[in-house]
């Protein structure tokens, strides 16, 4: 019996037994088209937050257990929303945002900086933006026809971790100085689930080739029996038979029987050494 090891389990990916039958190798077409509103956001309405950060990759995966990261929840008509930033990265976009896109070259260790109000309010901004861009892609994967209300500022709250199995959205961005940073973005069970629905292809549905129509008549089958001889005896001469006796009988018209009921009678003949019933006639 073969050993597991390292070297071969790594090859194989688990099976989680709860997404069998679930559009999961699909989310990475939904995480394509996150990102690219990700990016629109970051170089338009969000660039005064992002200046100078592009975004190197977007994809799906299980949340961090990572008990240094701070999660914010905010509640809206689609689902909750949890996000969470890498610390250094809020220290790095408050730097820059306030002392310059030079500010920020050499890393800040986030264990020595304390959380000031600033801070607290670009979490909030921050996280309103994330949220309102996965509302916004959702509901045209889903083709609401009236778009998401953006969140309030109000709505957004600190919230715990979510759960291990709980799927997330894991967004790395990249300045020109090298320096990287991550945020996750964790939809609630109702949310992913409309997000794998939104994926499930459509199921064509197949039509069975016609051919002309036929008339019932022709297409329903019935079984006929034919009786080629009947006789009567009696009891006893039935008990009388013994190996070697003939019955003598007379062959004329056969009948025709549908389920006991007689039908025709025809004639019997032969054809290649078959005996064949011809010439039907409606019984009396």
């Amino acid at each position: 019996m073969p050993i597991a090891t390292p070297d071969t389990t790594s090859q194989h990916q688990v099976l989680d037994p709860c997404l069998l039958g679930r559009p999961v190798h699909l989310l990475p077409q939904f995480a394509v088209r996150l990102q690219d509103d990700l990016d629109a956001a970051m170089q338009g309405p969000g660039r005064r937050y992002w200046g100078g950060w592009r975004l190197d990759s977007v994809e799906f995966g299980r949340v961090p257990q990572d008990g240094s990261l701070r999660w914010m929840a905010a509640a809206g008509a689609m689902g909750t929303v949890s996000v969470a930033f890498e610390r250094g990265l809020l220290l790095t976009l408050l730097e820059r945002r306030y002392g310059g896109r030079s500010a920020g070259a050499t890393p800040r260790d986030p264990g020595s900086e304390r959380v000031t109000a600033t801070e607290e309010r670009l979490i909030v901004v921050l996280t309103q933006q994330m949220v309102d861009l996965l509302y916004a892609r959702v509901a045209v994967s889903v083709a609401m026809d009236v778009a998401p209300a953006p969140v309030p500022a109000g709505a957004v709250n600190t919230s715990t971790m979510p759960g291990k199995s709980a799927w997330t959205v894991c967004a790395t961005v990249r300045d020109a100085n090298g320096a990287t940073g991550r945020f996750w973005i964790a939809p609630d069970q109702a949310l992913m689930g409309a997000i794998l629905g939104s994926l499930r292809p459509e199921q064509p549905r197949s039509h069975a080739v016609r051919g002309p129509s036929e008339p019932l008549s022709s297409k329903l089958q019935v079984k006929l029996d034919g009786r080629l001889v009947s006789k009567e005896i009696t009891l006893g001469a039935l008990f009388d038979l013994k190996i070697g006796d003939v019955i003598p009988v007379s062959v004329g018209r056969a009948e025709v029987l549908l389920d006991e009921a007689r039908l025709f009678t025809a004639a019997v003949a032969e054809h290649k050494g078959k005996l064949c019933l011809t010439s039907f006639e409606d019984a009396e």
